[in-house]
């Protein structure tokens, strides 16, 4: 137990402590927000694709484009682009979805610069704190004139806690941004498979 020096007490003595609690609130609402959008962009090409191709050789291209336009998967909407401007050259065509699949890579990717961030930048915010912990220890000891734990007990336990928050929030952040890069990833491929597909589908010259 800290005893006086709660961590109450420091949040409000610690600037850093603050920073990083900030960085908490930061780290939680971004995983949260990234992880329900790429949930929901999450879908598979080849039963997307498969409904397509039914609904054409049906005659309903409008139905088809209207699917994929309701259907939340980054891959459908990359299809229904397709669909959009299916009697363009193959060329054109190629360029149009490759265009829409970086549009919806930069969607899924928003934000995660924010996790990386966080995860490269919270380490050394409790770093900084812990040198400011034992500045302050050290100028206690200056001040009182005499040695004793209880002198340095406030600004090392400072020190000590701004280090172990400082890797709370980096932690979690360096992990979840590595989860969510990959897949980013899976559904970009995803997306490039279902492209191909789509193209020999249409029978683009």
């Amino acid at each position: 137990m800290l005893g006086d020096n709660s961590l109450l007490l420091m949040l409000k003595d610690s600037f850093t402590l603050v920073i990083l609690a900030f960085c908490s609130v930061l780290n939680i609402t971004f995983m949260i927000e990234r992880w329900w959008t790429i949930r929901r962009s999450q879908g598979s090409g080849d039963a997307i694709l498969a409904h397509v191709h039914k609904l054409l050789q049906e005659g309903k291209a409008e139905a088809a484009a209207q699917y994929c336009h309701k259907h939340p998967a980054s891959v459908s909407q990359v299809i229904g682009y397709g669909l959009l401007h299916a009697g363009r050259p193959r060329k054109d065509l190629e360029e149009l979805l490759a265009s829409k699949r970086l549009e919806e890579r930069l969607k899924l990717e928003r934000y995660l610069g924010v996790l990386g961030t966080l995860g490269n930048v919270a380490p050394f915010i409790g770093l900084f704190g812990t040198v400011v912990g034992i500045i302050k220890a050290f100028r206690d000891l200056a001040l009182s004139g005499g040695g004793g734990p209880a002198v340095v007990a406030k600004g090392i336990a400072e020190a000590l806690v701004a280090t172990a928050a400082g890797l709370v929030v980096a932690i979690p952040a360096v992990i979840i941004y590595n989860y969510f890069m990959r897949k980013v990833k899976a559904i970009t491929v995803e997306m490039e498979v279902a492209s191909t597909r789509l193209l020999v589908m249409l029978g683009a010259k």
